[in-house]
């Protein structure tokens, strides 16, 4: 269905907190819940850029709260996006669907988590005390992996404390702690290690933590990691091996890390090309050199 022009300039007036022109249309009968070719409507617009007054016009207007758009976002989740709680706080008197799930089956304790909105995740969970919102979204991700995903420090320590950590693993069989290490959110690996019990858990690609550390380049989480007892020699599913990944990558101070902290240079019989071999056959001159000058062992050269 086409957008009216008096739609798309309620729509924008929204979008520019032009109250004004809102009136001005409101008085000429335009449909204030008018959706766009991605059906999101004047009330999304508002709510995304945290305009106050266009909102509080919508809400008096008794725009629709519940329409989702062509990926099942609400107002809600954008409130929750943006972390402004005054608005939240409208939404929810108005009677907003406080449970409403976009179409990756995430909710808006999934949006604040992923976005740091702690006084969104507060509200919720102490002042609404809708604690059936911790659940994992269609990727198998609760709210405290997806903040351990992003990196956020605040938001780990402030579900932490709401009793929400968890080290249940999502649908790939990645854990908060494979997530953060994977992505090279050092802090937040730091934070996880505390009270972290397998450190070796392996995702369904048979991938560790610090396997994923190494593969993201991530020296620092590598550290952590293997200070907090990783296993630096568990080969993934397809028998790679934390040291072939780094010289794949061309990581070199990676590579130079790993033999410095003794991982294995022959390969087990499983992994076809040693990694000398790999190196070899990839040009990666310098990798090559120094893991000579690590004696790794020549004669282990495929026949």
């Amino acid at each position: 269905s086409t957008v009216l022009p008096d739609e798309r300039e309620f729509q924008y007036a929204a979008k520019m907190n032009n109250l004004e022109t809102m009136e001005k249309l409101f008085k000429k009968n335009v449909n204030i819940n008018a959706m766009d070719t991605l059906k999101r409507t004047a009330f999304h617009f508002a709510v995304a850029r945290s305009h106050i007054s266009a909102v509080d016009f919508l809400l008096h207007h008794k725009a629709r709260l519940d329409m989702a758009d062509q990926h099942g976002l609400t107002v809600i989740h954008l409130a929750a996006w943006t972390g402004n709680l005054d608005i939240m706080r409208k939404l929810v008197k108005a009677g907003a669907d406080q449970k409403a799930k976009n179409e990756e089956g995430m909710n808006v304790l999934h949006f604040a988590a992923q976005n740091n909105s702690i006084k969104i995740v507060d509200y919720f969970l102490q002042d609404l005390h809708l604690n059936d919102l911790n659940k994992p979204d269609g990727k198998g991700k609760k709210p405290f992996l997806l903040a351990s995903e992003k990196g956020h420090v605040d938001m780990i320590n402030n579900l932490i404390s709401l009793k929400l950590f968890t080290s249940e693993k999502d649908k790939e069989g990645n854990t908060a702690l494979h997530l953060a290490a994977k992505n090279g959110h050092s802090k937040v690996v730091e934070i996880l290690l505390q009270q972290w019990e397998e450190i070796n858990d392996l995702n369904q690609n048979g991938e560790t933590p610090f396997y994923l550390s190494i593969e993201g380049g991530h020296e620092k989480c590598a550290e952590l990691l293997l200070e907090a007892g990783s296993d630096i020699n568990v080969l993934t599913q397809n028998n790679s091996s934390a040291l072939q990944i780094a010289i794949q990558n061309r990581h070199l101070s990676l590579v130079t890390f790993l033999i410095d902290k003794n991982i294995d240079l022959v390969p087990k019989p499983e992994q076809k090309n040693s990694s000398l071999h790999l190196a070899v056959i990839n040009n990666h001159l310098p990798v090559v050199k120094s893991l000579l000058d690590a004696n790794h062992d020549i004669n282990s050269l495929n026949h």
